[in-house]
């Protein structure tokens, strides 16, 4: 489970991220929602835990962002606020859960796990006769790994991830491209070449992908 942490607080984001990282999580940590911007762009994480007290812009905005460009990656916020307004502003722009300073870590640790268990997050899924592992994005059968070019990975990651549902080209378009201009044609033929693997996956005219359980 790779995690994004966002906490301005250096000693106390230092201890967070080694905590969860004994717990065998990745971790990526930063200081500020701009460099919180660029990892995202540059990775997929399964779970963000934000501060909402932030140097430029507080984490309720920088999620608020982050959602508008069709980021549904599930969220934690943790804040020293107890005002009510913050806890339904928090929620309204997509926050699964909500943690109050100063937090007890075991806790935290206990909400993580039932996001991970909420959205099926593991380092790796049977998929019928396949296993797909997302730390390393590559598909395996019978111990073997298959040949599949980088987008085809992530693009087999999000439709595992998000499997039984229609996953939109939008979504599909910021995963797979970000901010670069994307490529319909090539989806085509990323679709028709995991179609060899996983003939369940159906196209959704005019709208998306979906992977059939």
């Amino acid at each position: 489970m790779k995690i994004l942490l966002l906490e301005d607080d250096r000693l106390f984001n230092e201890t967070i991220r080694d905590f969860l990282e004994d717990e065998g999580f990745d971790v990526d940590s930063v200081l500020d929602p701009l460099s919180a911007y660029d990892l995202v762009y540059e990775s997929r994480y399964d779970l963000y835990i934000f501060d909402i007290n932030l140097p430029f812009e507080d984490g309720i905005s920088a999620l608020k962002s982050l959602r508008s460009a069709d980021d549904n990656t599930p969220a934690i916020f943790i804040t020293s606020r107890d005002d009510k307004e913050s806890l339904l502003k928090g929620f309204k722009v997509g926050a699964d859960d909500y943690l109050k300073k100063p937090i007890d870590l075991d806790e935290l640790l206990a909400r993580v796990k039932v996001i991970r268990r909420r959205y099926n997050i593991d380092s790796t899924l049977k998929v019928g006769d396949y296993i797909f592992n997302f730390s390393e994005n590559k598909l395996y059968l019978n111990g073997n790994s298959l040949k599949l070019s980088l987008k085809e990975s992530e693009l087999l990651s999000i439709l595992i991830k998000n499997r039984g549902r229609v996953v939109e080209y939008s979504e599909i378009y910021n995963h797979l491209w970000g901010s670069q201009e994307p490529n319909y044609g090539a989806l085509r033929v990323y679709i028709s070449s995991l179609k060899r693997y996983f003939p369940n996956i159906k196209s959704i005219r005019s709208v998306g992908y979906k992977f059939n359980e």
